[in-house]
């Protein structure tokens, strides 16, 4: 029987580098089909050929549906075919109702008005596919990102798809937004829609794939059943080598006090509640300090408040390197010795629009001044030490920084922030939508830079790299204090229950 839809030896170039490389790939009729790769393998330039986004005409080789070939020029050709594709940055109108959403551009009409009542009742009898209960004229930008997922995957079937792409879909999900997520593809699994589902969680892709295919540097590696086959296999076949220990954390003796703070109490506005309440702790040279708890507990706010970007300290001291670290500002704060590295590199840490180069000298061009001009010649070098460093994939420095991979783009933040020399670094979920690959090289730079004498702040919202990576964890509970762990203590039930209020400081 011929396939849903097949890839059929295609090749897609972009000057300097080909994408993919005789890309092999098929998916057959009610089958979960993952597909599997490093940052920069491929994956993403696939996803956007088999939506038409890259249109028939930019690539060699063929695209078959059904057996038959296909000749997609356009996103809206993909979607006749039944082709859907939810991306990780959603496609949503916030300030539109989810019925204005699910039918923008092809509203029903009677005579030449809208038919608003059938668009109502058509969008209550969509959502109850996904599993929501909402009123249709609830603007979307209410919503939770959870229940925007829904809605994204809502429209595509609304719109008769028959091939769901997914890419990344969990990324920003709660544990209980992610188990809804899941089950429901599970259950469109079974009413025979066929899904493409992309991520690095391997976890959630052995849970619903029925195979798995891996690229790696744009071209196919194989194509394994999930059932026969193991995540050390599929590991081993994203990164070309056995990978045997997951957290390569290289402990050091830890040295003096870099960062203290003690009764840090913060608010996020002049009237608001506070939401940083009596905090205390300490990080030493050559050690990791991982930060820990449920969201909203107040790990990205605490890091952002110490660094200078979000709230008005409503008491406590901090002091770094021994000197106090008053009502700062990230201009003062990285001269001081601090760095950050935001969980959302897109809108915090990166000029997407910019150069490589342009983006890791960002933040130390203070530094690179010659009197009133910028020294061109030592940025230049500056930039190529870490851009090298780093194993940046990038044809070269002067490569925009929005086409590269999200793992190449975090690799360009953490970058940015090395080369302020900083004394101590904050890692706000750093490795968050990256793949094995470049998580592994994360965590060799964190190993590089305690043992230089430096010492790291680690957000993560996975317990296993929390454990793995951190020689003490702090676990908040709503904005609080929750647990102080030594990795020798620490075990995931301990650190849930802190997380929930529920455990007592243990180290």
């Amino acid at each position: 029987m011929a396939a849903l839809l097949e890839t059929c030896a295609i090749t897609k170039r972009f000057p300097g580098v080909t994408a993919l490389n005789a890309v092999t790939f098929d998916l057959q009729t009610g089958e979960v089909h993952a597909l599997c790769g490093e940052n920069g393998a491929g994956k993403s330039t696939l996803i956007k050929l088999l939506s038409g986004l890259h249109p028939h005409g930019t690539y060699e080789g063929e695209l078959r549906v059904d057996g038959r070939p296909v000749k997609f020029t356009s996103i809206m050709d993909a979607q006749n075919h039944g082709v859907a594709v939810i991306y990780q940055e959603l496609a949503l109108v916030p300030e539109l109702s989810i019925a204005e959403n699910l039918f923008l551009g092809c509203e029903p009409r009677r005579g030449l008005l809208i038919n608003w009542e059938k668009i109502h009742q058509d969008t209550r009898d969509i959502l109850a596919k996904v599993g929501l209960e909402l009123s249709p004229e609830t603007p979307v930008g209410q919503l939770g990102i959870g229940q925007q997922q829904l809605i994204e995957i809502a429209k595509a079937l609304g719109k008769q798809a028959r091939i769901l792409i997914l890419d990344e879909p969990t990324a920003a999900l709660t544990e209980k937004e992610v188990s809804t997520l899941l089950e429901l593809i599970r259950d469109l699994h079974r009413h025979g829609l066929a899904c493409i589902y992309i991520s690095h969680k391997l976890d959630e892709v052995f849970a619903l794939a029925d195979r798995i295919t891996v690229l790696r540097d744009g071209a196919t590696v194989s194509t394994l059943n999930a059932a026969e086959t193991s995540k050390a296999r599929v590991i081993r076949d994203m990164v070309g080598r056995e990978i045997k220990d997951f957290f390569p954390r290289i402990a050091t003796t830890p040295g003096d006090i870099l960062l203290q703070v003690d009764h840090l109490s913060a608010t996020g506005g002049a009237h608001g509640p506070v939401q940083l309440h009596d905090i205390s702790f300490a990080v030493r040279a050559g050690e990791v300090l991982g930060i820990g708890g449920l969201m909203g507990a107040g790990r990205t706010e605490l890091l952002m408040h110490i660094f200078g970007a979000w709230g008005i300290r409503l008491g406590g001291e901090i002091t770094l390197a021994g000197s106090p670290l008053g009502a700062t500002t990230p201009e003062s704060a990285l001269f001081a010795g601090l760095a950050l590295v935001s969980e959302d590199r897109k809108r915090f840490g990166l000029i997407l629009e910019r150069d490589i180069g342009f983006n890791l000298s960002l933040s130390s061009i203070t530094q690179l001044r010659r009197g009133a001009l910028i020294n061109e010649e030592a940025e230049t070098r500056e930039n190529q030490k870490y851009f090298s460093s780093l194993r940046v994939k990038a044809p070269s420095l002067e490569t925009t920084v929005g086409t590269l991979s999200g793992g190449n783009q975090q690799k360009v933040v953490i970058g940015k922030a090395l080369m302020t020399e900083p004394r101590v670094i904050f890692l706000d979920e750093p490795t968050r939508g990256i793949d094995v690959g470049a998580k592994l090289e994360v965590y060799e730079l964190i190993n590089r830079f305690t043992a230089e004498g430096r010492a790291v702040v680690l957000v993560s919202s996975e317990l296993p790299e929390l454990m793995g990576m951190s020689d003490r964890i702090l676990m908040l509970h709503s904005g609080q204090v929750g647990g102080v762990f030594t990795r020798n203590t620490a075990t995931p039930e301990k650190l849930l229950a802190a997380a929930m209020g529920r455990e007592p400081s243990a180290a």
